[in-house]
């Protein structure tokens, strides 16, 4: 068994064994829990009561975060002719067309995000075995398959995550910094949380969110009352 260390356990003695918290209430815990030597993320984690192994039960999109998330992103857009130049020109980190897909081909993903013009994807679609299992494919669900670069690359760079089940229902995201204000983190929790609530297939019935809990990178997880949460940001 691995041993706990100091600062784990003084940090678990803050939270109530067995209490579920109000959102506001969790990150002002988060931010007292958060006592690593680095600024640590702030992930957030909510069990869905959906089955992902069905088609209609899905949940995935993005969602611009209010405060980003504290990680500059390096952006690749796959383009020929014209958006090569306009994709250069919005911000792009890494520009170019089959010479690129050859490269990530042969391993290379120094990358973060990737966008590509809808007549690259006929090229882009052999490496779904590459960037599929590291949520890094295109899509044209989540606005990585446009041909509107410049907006594609903006929000990217300002705060836009994505976010998806996995194969237990949950979805995990970061979103933001230890060192971001409390009401910085309880916007981008919030937004997050709503655009989540806003995906809800229709074919789920019962209960949609099972449980929702806030976590440092290297602190423990702080359990959220869901039913709370959504009143406290419905009353807003």
């Amino acid at each position: 068994m691995a041993k706990v260390s100091k600062r784990m356990k003084a940090a678990v003695e803050k939270i109530e064994k067995g209490k579920l918290y109000g959102l506001k209430d969790a990150i002002s815990l988060f931010k007292e829990t958060a006592t690593a030597k680095f600024d640590e993320s702030i992930e957030v984690h909510i069990r869905l009561g959906v089955d992902p192994r069905h088609a209609d039960q899905q949940v995935r999109s993005t969602v611009v975060l209010p405060h980003g998330t504290g990680i500059t992103k390096r952006v690749l857009v796959l383009a020929m002719g014209e958006k090569v130049k306009e994709a250069e020109e919005a911000g792009a980190d890494f520009v170019g067309g089959d010479d690129i897909v050859a490269k990530i081909s042969g391993g290379w993903l120094d990358f973060d995000a990737v966008i590509a013009t809808p007549d690259m994807m006929k090229s882009v679609g052999r490496l779904g075995k590459l960037l599929g299992p590291r949520g890094l494919m295109p899509s044209a669900k989540t606005g990585t398959v446009t041909f509107d670069l410049a907006d594609a690359i903006r929000e990217i760079k300002a705060g836009r995550v994505e976010f998806r089940v996995d194969k237990f229902g949950i979805v995990h995201n970061g979103v933001g910094k230890k060192s971001f204000a409390p009401e910085q983190l309880y916007d981008n929790v919030k937004t997050l949380f709503q655009a989540v609530l806003r995906a809800r297939p229709a074919s789920v019935k019962g209960t949609y969110v099972k449980s929702f809990s806030l976590a440092s990178t290297m602190g423990p997880g702080i359990k959220i009352d869901p039913s709370a949460a959504q009143k406290e940001i419905s009353a807003e």
